[in-house]
């Protein structure tokens, strides 16, 4: 099992900040480090306001030499897929090869009007959703020196030369690794079965990861793609602590209560949160994003993984 470090920012968090918990997740030998990209708080006040994710990453990529970097998800409202598209091979030509870029339709109305930003209906975002996932990927697997055009309904390019190229060009489509998740329960499989390289769940229980889980590996099997071509990853908010007045410390700065979270989140001691990592793995999940909402708690971190990372 691959522990990654997952962040929400908008909740309140620098550069700076976010740099050191990137950091010291490379050191102590976490996978990924990851960050949501939303431009406006859910709770709090959110100071001193929102970063932007690729404008971090590409930060990130330059200040970090090893640990993987991403985005758990990028919302396809956010930006023109010709331009994500350049973004995150230039981000990860920045990295050596360590980006992936996980994709969703975006959820978050309130952001998106104090942005300025288009919010379509559901419909129509996954239908942009879908074809920018067809779009980007293509983009990045055009043969240099060829001309890449598409026509969709959403959105049209005409003699583009497709560039730059990423590093990798290790995904299932070729270029970058893609993630898509969610709940959904025909078009969120069928699309991870076409796109994606990994299948990723937020914050849901046993029982649902294993009735999503076979959702998708029916969708990949209807077109003839092994589902174990796919990672498969689930995100859990962590609380860990050396006894209960740690996690209930820790629950406390983040505004839960323990006994909720050791329900719908990874907490409790580390040999509570090995047991459950464990029953995670044996429903097929390959990685647990770590979702890290204390950026200025690093011993959190340190004691994942002293205590937990070497059992899982």
């Amino acid at each position: 099992m691959e522990l990654r470090v997952f962040t929400e920012p908008q909740q309140g968090a620098t550069y700076d900040d976010l740099l050191a918990v990137a950091q010291e997740a490379e050191r102590l030998g976490f996978g990924a480090f990851f960050r949501s990209d939303h431009y406006l708080h859910m709770s709090g006040d959110g100071l001193p306001g929102s970063t932007d994710a690729w404008t971090t990453l590409a930060g990130l990529a330059r200040e970090t030499s090893t640990i993987r970097l991403g985005t758990l998800m990028t919302s396809a409202t956010f930006r023109h897929p010709g331009v994500l598209a350049i973004q995150v091979a230039q981000v990860d030509q920045m990295s050596g090869g360590r980006i992936e870029l996980g994709l969703g339709a975006g959820w978050f109305g309130q952001e998106h009007t104090a942005y300025g930003i288009p919010f379509p209906d559901t419909r129509e975002r996954f239908e942009r959703y879908a074809e920018q996932l067809d779009l980007i990927t293509r983009l990045w697997t055009t043969p240099v020196g060829e001309r890449f055009a598409f026509d969709g309904t959403h959105y049209q390019l005409a003699d583009s030369p497709a560039l730059p190229k990423s590093v990798q060009d290790g995904g299932h489509r070729g270029g970058v690794p893609v993630l898509v998740g969610g709940l959904g329960k025909k078009q969120t499989p069928a699309l991870a079965a076409a796109y994606a390289d990994e299948f990723n769940l937020p914050f849901v229980d046993e029982e649902t990861t294993a009735a999503q889980f076979a959702r998708v590996r029916r969708a990949a099997e209807d077109i003839g793609r092994d589902p174990a071509s796919l990672t498969w990853s689930n995100a859990l908010v962590l609380c860990v602590g050396e006894d209960e007045a740690a996690i209930a410390r820790r629950a406390a700065v983040i505004g839960r209560e323990v006994d909720e979270l050791r329900v719908n989140g990874l907490a409790g001691t580390p040999a509570e949160v090995v047991d459950k990592i464990k029953r995670y793995e044996a429903l097929g999940a390959q990685r647990i994003y770590l979702q890290t909402l204390d950026l200025a708690d690093l011993d959190h971190l340190r004691l994942v993984a002293a205590e937990v990372m070497p059992h899982v």
